[in-house]
């Protein structure tokens, strides 16, 4: 999918204020998703339990570069390295409510990974206020959308996340994540789902979700 892509880098900040959500999960594959798509990219751990800087040394640094911000500076720090990125990804940080505002004064675009759990939806609370704050005092910025991980497909509670998300009043996407025992098995080596064959279907989820991210970024 071709975009225009600014100069200044497009900031994607994966957020949510619960542990465990799929954060670092869906970070490190859209980031490698951009890398493929020949994107320069930056991946930046903001979790001070640097989860996805484990990641990367699993790997040796050799499918994203990834830095560690864990401070309320992030913005700042940020804006000092990203020259000459087309795509910077922020792995949000839980249950500190300082760093996701800062977070989101920087990003583009807020990506809300939630399971299908009520408490994984009751959670996202305090975030969307967060996000609403920003966004009535700088006419709308940034978009933010909601997406689904790790879907059980045809079931009953997988239909009542989709309704409960609704009274959020913020965009859901219609990409999901699966329950797919690769997602998992992929980061405890340090990989993605594209260190796989592209064609697998865990790799056109990210594939997806990422094109339907920048459509909404830079879509009419």
């Amino acid at each position: 999918m071709s975009q225009d892509y600014r100069r200044k880098p497009t900031v994607l900040a994966v957020l949510n204020q619960k542990g465990g959500a799929g954060k670092t999960t869906i970070a490190t594959n859209i980031a490698h998703s951009f890398v493929k798509d020949h994107k320069k990219t930056l991946l930046v751990d903001s979790d001070p339990q640097g989860s996805a800087r484990d990641w990367n040394e699993l790997n040796d640094s050799s499918i994203v570069p990834v830095v560690g911000l864990d401070r309320e500076t992030i913005a700042k720090d940020l804006e000092a390295i990203w020259t000459g990125y087309d795509i910077v990804v922020i792995d949000g940080a839980p249950q500190i409510e300082k760093m996701s505002i800062a977070a989101v004064k920087i990003a583009d675009f807020i990506l809300i990974p939630v399971q299908p759990s009520p408490y994984d939806i009751w959670a996202c609370a305090d975030l969307v206020d967060i996000i609403r704050a920003r966004q009535d005092v700088t006419e709308g910025k940034p978009k933010a959308a909601f997406v689904i991980s790790r879907l059980i497909r045809n079931t009953k509670l997988s239909q009542e996340v989709h309704m409960a998300l609704e009274e959020y009043k913020l965009p859901i996407l219609k990409s999901t994540t699966s329950q797919r025992v690769i997602y998992p098995t992929s980061a405890s080596e340090g990989k993605t789902v594209f260190c796989e064959e592209e064609s697998n279907p865990a790799a056109q989820e990210i594939i997806s979700i990422r094109d339907e991210i920048m459509e909404m970024i830079y879509g009419a």
